[in-house]
């Protein structure tokens, strides 16, 4: 099985990606840091030399490659759809779980992050709410599952993923990986 995890930046997608391949008992990917390794540099500084479109190449790169990897919880980064590519190789190779969060959670969780490029502006919220509107049709053209991310705890998010994973494929989350029935 091999899981997607789509959404803008700051939706959870690194937090909640890493404890569902526990959780699944799957490797995890985060695109981030194998572009990282890629390029030998930090994303932000790569993007403030060579610009955005030489990011988006090294993405779709690095994307590509991953999805045709094994069974994974990837976590992609919150552009990587924006290129018809990485939708079609997403949805062709991944589950993909579109992880939603309004602007407003997104930017109480992010306004003091100074890592993501995009987002380094005079009015982040603004720049959030633009890049929802932008981005949330393709999240939801490639989208098997939707999860909302603002309120629910991780623990939650991760049982609406498993169940909902399980209900389209049963035989891909074993019994004893599915439902966290333990206490909070």
């Amino acid at each position: 099985m091999k899981l997607a995890l789509v959404g803008l930046p700051g939706c959870g997608k690194s937090t909640i990606g890493r404890q569902l391949s526990h959780r699944l008992a799957l490797s995890y990917v985060d695109t981030d840091n194998e572009i990282e390794a890629e390029i030998g540099m930090p994303i932000r500084a790569y993007f403030d030399q060579h610009g955005e479109e030489a990011f988006r190449d090294v993405e779709q790169f690095v994307l590509q490659r991953l999805c045709e990897r094994g069974d994974m919880v990837l976590a992609t980064g919150g552009g990587a759809v924006l290129r018809a590519a990485n939708r079609a190789a997403l949805k062709r190779d991944c589950t993909v779980v579109y992880l939603r969060a309004s602007a407003d959670d997104l930017w109480r969780r992010l306004r003091h992050d100074t890592k993501r490029p995009l987002l380094q502006v005079s009015d982040g919220l603004s720049r959030l709410r633009q890049l929802a509107e932008e981005r949330e049709p393709l999240y939801r053209q490639i989208a098997d599952i939707v999860v909302d991310t603002g309120k629910p705890s991780v623990r939650t998010i991760m049982n609406i993923i498993a169940m909902q994973v399980e209900l389209a494929n049963p035989k891909a989350v074993p019994p004893h990986l599915g439902m966290d029935d333990s206490p909070p």
